[in-house]
């Protein structure tokens, strides 16, 4: 794990008693990405903060920039234990590390597409070096409800846009809306376009999966009311 160097923020708890389960989970994520591409330089920050991570988990993560993301944790949370057995620790790095790769290449986004796109690249990437299953935010909708309400274009496109309505359901949107879309845009441009390479999954243009999204239905060029798509959220 030679890319990366782990700083471990304890002033808001310890974790001396998780330290060498994380420090596996690290080493899981960092042979994964390695056997698709040297792993980026990094800097890792790991805090104990109770409250403060997605309430089913137990923990988050957050991109910053190229060089740097966050995994915060919660050992208190019920849930966590579970996470941390069941993979979703390295799951979740691997899922940062991505963020940090695409914000060295064309960023983040700065349009609730780009967003979505970001989201979804993330997702798929870490079941393309894992091999795990899509996680439930990803899975929260499925293909043929966002079809049936497929979003404009000219949406997408907005730079101003809400996006804890988007992706965490505040308002009239499905809780993870978002991330299922960004998630089956993603889907259906890599069943286009098959096999890629290591430098595509980083820097792909999002104008060429949004122009597969909209041949796949997931986006119209019209503008007009669009209803809320009605899924099954498993959490």
């Amino acid at each position: 794990m030679d890319a990366w160097t782990l700083h471990w923020l304890e002033a808001s708890g310890s974790l001396a008693e998780l330290r060498n389960e994380l420090n596996e989970e690290f080493e899981v994520a960092y042979r994964a990405i390695a056997r698709r591409m040297p792993p980026p330089r990094l800097d890792v920050l790991i805090q104990r903060l109770p409250g403060e991570t997605i309430a089913q988990l137990g923990l988050v993560g957050r991109a910053y920039r190229s060089t740097m993301f966050s995994m915060t944790l919660d050992p208190d949370n019920p849930n966590f234990a579970a996470s941390l057995k069941g993979g979703a620790v390295h799951r979740h790095i691997v899922h940062e590390v991505h963020h940090c790769l695409r914000m060295a290449g064309p960023g983040y986004g700065w349009t609730l597409g780009e967003a979505l796109i970001s989201e979804g690249l993330a997702g798929q990437f870490v079941q393309h070096v894992i091999g795990s299953e899509p996680e439930p935010w990803e899975r929260a909708l499925g293909l043929e409800a966002l079809q049936a309400a497929p979003v404009s274009l000219s949406e997408l496109e907005a730079t101003y846009y809400d996006h804890s309505a988007w992706f965490f359901g505040a308002g009239d949107k499905p809780r993870w809306l978002g991330y299922a879309l960004g998630y089956q845009m993603v889907r259906c441009w890599l069943a286009s376009v098959g096999e890629v390479d290591a430098e595509t999954w980083v820097n792909v243009s999002a104008r060429d999966i949004l122009a597969v999204a909209v041949e796949s239905g997931l986006v119209t060029h019209n503008l007009r009311h669009r209803q809320s798509p009605v899924g099954d959220v498993e959490l």
